[in-house]
């Protein structure tokens, strides 16, 4: 069983293993929340990050240097790297669309055995909208998603049907949690790796869907 580890650690111990999975030359646009905590661990020169709402070549940036018109898509102050561009949000999009980011990392609140998404709305509730969502999981080459494992009450949100509204039919790459890494091969969920003090046991306990133990990263 996994040390309980409090949200914010939870969210960079998940961040720190996706950029692992980054290794440029690489356009890579990434979602709110623990996507944005992923520039953290990378060191890589040759990935270029990307924000829907207009900007190629997005950093970290201290609290001293923000400025209060530079912000990323979900209105978190960001920097500029050397050589940054910047641009509309729909050219932004058409980039999306035509096939132009190499990589998207998106948070979920639901994903199926088959790798399909819902991360855009909630039954009942009022929420921001859809966002870039729909568009990158259409015209990303490769999506990964980052989120924690179960929701508050300990039930699991990796399932085998999503519950909620799905975002797109597109399965995505790559699900990433605390505890477990599962790549989505033929729409079909494979364990490939085990987080830091998880088990199989404890996966399988608070996983839903069906999935295949296939441990590519051992």
């Amino acid at each position: 069983m996994t040390a309980k580890l409090d949200k914010k650690e939870m969210q960079h111990m998940i961040a720190k293993r996706a950029a692992k999975e980054l290794k440029g030359p690489l356009t890579v646009n990434l979602g709110i929340g623990i996507p944005t905590l992923i520039p953290e661990y990378m060191d890589d020169d040759e990935i270029y990050l990307h924000t829907e709402n207009g900007l190629l070549g997005v950093t970290d940036v201290k609290m001293e240097d923000m400025d209060p018109n530079l912000v990323n898509a979900g209105k978190l102050p960001v920097g500029e790297a050397v050589g940054a561009s910047y641009f509309n949000s729909s050219d932004s999009f058409a980039m999306i669309r035509g096939g132009h980011v190499d990589v998207a990392i998106l948070g979920a609140l639901q994903v199926d055995q088959r790798g399909v998404i819902a991360n855009w709305a909630v039954p009942g509730k009022n929420i921001m909208g859809v966002g870039g969502a729909m568009d990158l999981l259409v015209g990303a080459k490769k999506v990964i998603v980052t989120m924690s494992h179960t929701s508050k009450d300990g039930s699991s949100k990796i399932l085998k049907e999503c519950t909620y509204p799905i975002t797109s039919t597109r399965s995505v790459d790559m699900i990433l949690t605390e505890l477990a890494v599962f790549e989505v091969v033929d729409r079909k969920l494979k364990l490939v790796d085990i987080m830091p003090g998880a088990t199989i046991e404890e996966i399988r306990e608070k996983t839903d869907a069906d999935f295949e133990v296939a441990l590519t990263y051992s």
